[in-house]
């Protein structure tokens, strides 16, 4: 006859720590609403886009009076939808690409090759976080127009394939990577670029994964720099192309809002899945 141990009791025997029971803070008190206020728009967005044109007019307003799916695809048959959906991924994919590639570099030199002016240099860098685009809009639009990329997706491509914020993530986490793993890679054989392929990127995930959700981020929601440097209806992409669904005297809010719902998903289904990666990353990084 065997006596039935206590979960607890059991687990603590063959070595294992019971799982201590995680109890809701008082913190979450103010969390809850917060997050009920930012999610506010979102679900406002998702609402007038199954509504009527007649129930967005309405005050005060209230919730919709049935679901009208055709608003989507209306909004996929009034324009070139699924062309600007191209667009946007072509040029957000090849931005995350640049950004990856030379922001690990650039960071890589800063933080582990010694050269005159290093420390001038990456100061100037990270100033020009400091400087609002609006600032260098012009500028970029004539370097951009001296490459013949005006009008094309190579010009909303070139100006960001390397941001100053990329540079200092990198450059931040190679400087938390111990030395003696390069010296090891270096015993071995192996020069400072397959130091970098071979040792150090497979130990930045978290980081690459950051850099590139935020990227991505940044491009796919950019308005303003499409609008200056591209006028063809084939090369936009889709934010410019919602203000189509905008006219002059009367906006189609339902047709608007279905498409803006339809532009988010992709940002928001990448945002879940790697969202794991923000906590490691700025862990990793050494941010404050």
């Amino acid at each position: 006859m065997t006596l039935a141990l206590p979960r607890q009791a059991v687990r603590t025997e063959h070595g294992g720590r019971p799982r201590p029971r995680r109890r809701p803070s008082p913190l979450h008190l103010l969390l809850v609403p917060l997050s009920l206020v930012m999610l506010a728009p979102l679900i406002w967005m998702v609402l007038l886009s199954i509504s009527t044109q007649a129930e967005t007019r309405r005050f005060p307003p209230g919730l919709p009076g049935g679901v009208h799916w055709q608003n989507y695809t209306d909004a996929w048959h009034q324009g070139p939808f699924g062309h600007w959906l191209l667009n946007s991924t072509i040029v957000s994919v090849a931005c995350v690409l640049g950004n990856l590639v030379f922001c690990a570099l650039a960071g890589y030199a800063f933080a582990r090759i010694p050269f005159f002016g290093s420390r001038v240099l990456f100061v100037l860098v990270l100033a020009t976080l400091m400087v609002p685009f609006q600032i260098v809009m012009l500028p970029t639009l004539i370097v951009v127009r001296d490459l013949h990329l005006t009008d094309t997706l190579g010009a909303l491509i070139a100006p960001n394939l390397a941001t100053p914020f990329g540079v200092f993530l990198m450059r931040q986490f190679f400087t938390t990577v111990p030395r003696e793993l390069e010296e090891a890679a270096r015993i071995d054989g192996a020069g400072r670029l397959r130091t970098l392929v071979r040792v150090l990127l497979p130990l930045m995930g978290p980081t690459l994964a950051t850099l590139a959700v935020l990227t991505f981020l940044n491009v796919w929601n950019d308005f303003l720099w499409p609008l200056i440097a591209i006028q063809s209806p084939g090369n936009m992409t889709i934010q410019m192309g919602l203000q189509n669904f905008q006219g002059s005297h009367l906006t189609n809010w339902p047709v608007l809002m279905a498409g803006t719902v339809t532009s988010q998903i992709p940002v928001l289904v990448l945002f879940v899945i790697a969202q794991r990666f923000f906590v490691r990353s700025i862990a990793s990084s050494g941010f404050k």
